[in-house]
């Protein structure tokens, strides 16, 4: 039996609840489970995998934000094309059509917003849809 030196120590109460809950799950003793994590927390192989846990991590948020940075630059892209085309295109009304176009710009707003909700809520949104139609052009899917 090897021997062991006694020490006292302080727990938060909750902390000291989930050692005993995982002392018991393990059908070890606390000490046990306070030995263990202390020996894996003075372990350089404990931080060599925590720093290769957090390098994953890193790495898929740097993947996660490089994909809306280009969502970001495409959406961007869209948005001044359909502006300088409207311009280019929609010659000024006269004073005469300005109310009845108002209105009638009003109502397609609201046709607009309730289409944009439509479609928030099946999740489904413009990128996926523009990048499978892409995808199926390439593919010889047709279009």
């Amino acid at each position: 039996m090897s021997s062991k030196t006694r020490m006292n120590v302080y727990f938060e109460p909750e902390l000291l609840k989930q050692v005993e809950a995982l002392a018991l799950r393990r059908n070890v003793s606390k000490s046990a489970v306070i030995e263990a994590a202390v020996a894996s927390f003075l372990s350089a192989d404990a931080s060599e995998r925590l720093e290769a846990v957090f390098a994953r991590r890193m790495d898929r948020i740097d993947r996660q934000i490089a994909g809306m940075d280009e969502d970001l630059a495409i959406m961007g892209e869209t948005l001044a094309l359909f502006i300088r085309f409207w311009l280019i295109v929609t010659p000024p009304l006269p004073d005469s059509a300005q109310a009845s176009a108002r209105a009638k710009g009003v109502e397609r707003f609201e046709g607009f917003l309730q289409s944009l909700g439509r479609k928030l809520a099946t999740g489904d949104r413009f990128l996926r849809e523009l990048s499978r139609d892409i995808d199926t052009r390439r593919n010889g899917g047709g279009g």
